[in-house]
């Protein structure tokens, strides 16, 4: 009697390593050398991976510099969806979400700066992948925290006059300039000085 490979199972040799890792790994990378410095040598040696390997997993190195960029993005929102979430007080939130700003661009942790901001200085206008995914977290990060704002406001704790549409659009515009100031390494002190000031005008 002769046995038949079932026709659900995958043809050809299971990848032998883990993807996401992989991903991670190339986003280290591009985060520390910058899309254009990264060389094919650089991620084979940090992903571990062939050249046959790496493109049959991710195609080239523009496509894995997308998904590695996916990855920052999918992070960052998850951990500002923790932060703002329904079951936080909304100013706690709005406290906690600068609070992890402050700590990522004080001292020597801010010389890493943002993949996300590196990627548009080098990028934007001269990428249209890229040039979606930036508008697209921008305007997402808005929301979350126009969210968080709306729901501030209803409590009546927003300062008289603030708007919780433009006060989001003034806060991305803040900590993102955040992380470009935090390329020079200031004190935790100035920069959770920095956070306080902003927060006083715009809550009760």
């Amino acid at each position: 009697m002769t046995h038949q490979t079932p026709a659900h199972l995958p043809r050809g040799r299971p990848r032998g390593f883990d993807t996401d890792a992989a991903v991670e790994r190339a986003m280290g990378v591009f985060w520390s050398r910058g899309y254009h410095a990264t060389t094919l040598p650089d991620l084979l040696r940090a992903t571990k991976l062939s050249r046959g390997s790496l493109y049959a997993a991710f195609g080239d190195k523009h496509a894995l510099f997308l998904r590695a960029l996916d990855r920052y993005i999918a992070d960052a929102l998850a951990r500002m969806d923790v932060e703002l979430g329904p079951r936080s007080a909304p100013v706690d939130g709005l406290r906690s979400c600068l609070a992890g700003y402050v700590d990522r661009t004080s001292d020597a942790k801010g010389r890493r700066g943002c993949l996300l901001v590196a990627t548009a200085m080098e990028l934007a206008g001269r990428d249209a992948d890229v040039d979606r995914r930036i508008g697209s977290f921008f305007r997402a990060m808005e929301a979350r925290l126009a969210a968080a704002l709306s729901r501030a406001k209803a409590a009546g704790e927003l300062a008289d006059g603030v708007e919780p549409a433009s006060a989001a659009r003034l806060l991305v515009c803040f900590v993102e300039g955040l992380r470009v100031i935090g390329k020079t390494a200031p004190t935790r002190t100035t920069t959770q000085a920095t956070a306080d000031a902003l927060l006083r005008c715009l809550i009760r």
